[in-house]
């Protein structure tokens, strides 16, 4: 099922082009929406939502066309903003309740949604202190509640981690996981940091100045590569030189050995260089592509 598509879609602003001429889709489950900063992946959401018109082209989220049908879309999706943009002197009840009820739901129901929303998101045992005393992290939390409080089909999630420490981008990523599969709702999640993206999602989209460079599932972007990586705790170097003059194409990449993978007896021969050695062998396993990789393959192609 497709949940959002565009065909030629163009925004021009007085002195750039932010999406250029992009024909893109994407069905259910978490989609990943990759691009430097100024991309365009806030001005596609904003597109989505109703919120900016374009300058050519269409758009439909949900077989509905923001141009004419904004106030069904936003009432069907989540949107979770960029930036900050919380009330400081509400607490997080009253303003999830509160966006609750701008979505359509009476005061009773939207009291009891926010407060399973916030539970789920982490907040329930802080969900009465006002927002302005938050850390980054927890007021992240209060704009992902606020955008999945009336049960939408859809949520759009921009640049969610913004701001976050190691542990918050991992507690954030979880979240955004078990959204789309023990939720069932359907979420499209913009980034910067593309590694981010590798653990969460089932499809991505990349963009770059507003151009379409690639839309793929995860897998294709991270399928195995013809190499092996090789990490032994110390012995690199004579490893290499071991490897090499056994005639194996070995790549030296700071702790790690990139072994290329001309045949299964590869595996073999890295097991009796390490063995012959007497080294410790940290890690032997398949190469694979990653985001990065096949993003910087894009854009110099491009």
């Amino acid at each position: 099922m497709t949940i959002l598509a565009t065909e030629g879609l163009t925004k021009r602003f007085p002195r750039v082009t932010a999406l250029d001429r992009l024909t893109v889709s994407a069905g259910t489950g978490v989609t990943g929406l990759v691009g430097a900063n100024g991309a365009g992946k806030s001005t596609l959401i904003k597109i989505f939502l109703g919120l900016l018109p374009p300058t050519e082209g269409t758009a439909t989220v949900l077989g509905l066309s923001p141009a004419t049908q904004a106030l069904e879309i936003r009432r069907a999706v989540g949107y979770m903003p960029e930036h900050d943009c919380l009330p400081p002197d509400m607490s997080a009840t009253e303003f999830t309740v509160h966006m609750a009820q701008m979505s359509g739901l009476p005061r009773s129901t939207a009291r009891e949604r926010a407060a399973d929303t916030l539970r789920h998101v982490g907040l329930y045992e802080e969900r009465y202190r006002p927002i302005g005393g938050y850390s980054t992290g927890m007021k992240q939390r209060v704009k992902l509640a606020q955008a999945l409080v009336h049960d939408p089909s859809l949520v759009f999630l921009d640049e969610p981690t913004n701001g976050l420490d190691p542990q918050g981008r991992d507690e954030m990523l979880a979240l955004i996981r078990r959204i789309g599969t023990e939720f069932g709702i359907s979420v499209v999640v913009t980034s910067h940091l593309l590694g981010e993206l590798e653990r969460v999602c089932d499809h991505v989209i990349v963009i770059d100045g507003g151009r379409l460079l690639r839309s793929s599932a995860i897998g294709e972007f991270t399928q195995a590569t013809q190499s092996i990586t090789v990490e032994v705790e110390e012995g690199q170097e004579p490893l290499a030189e071991r490897l090499t003059s056994a005639g194996q194409r070995v790549t030296v990449a700071g702790r790690l050995l990139m072994v290329e993978a001309g045949s299964p007896a590869t595996f073999d021969a890295v097991r009796d260089a390490v063995c012959d050695l007497d080294l410790n062998l940290v890690r032997l396993e398949q190469g694979r592509h990653r985001i990065e990789d096949v993003f910087r393959e894009e854009v110099s192609n491009v």
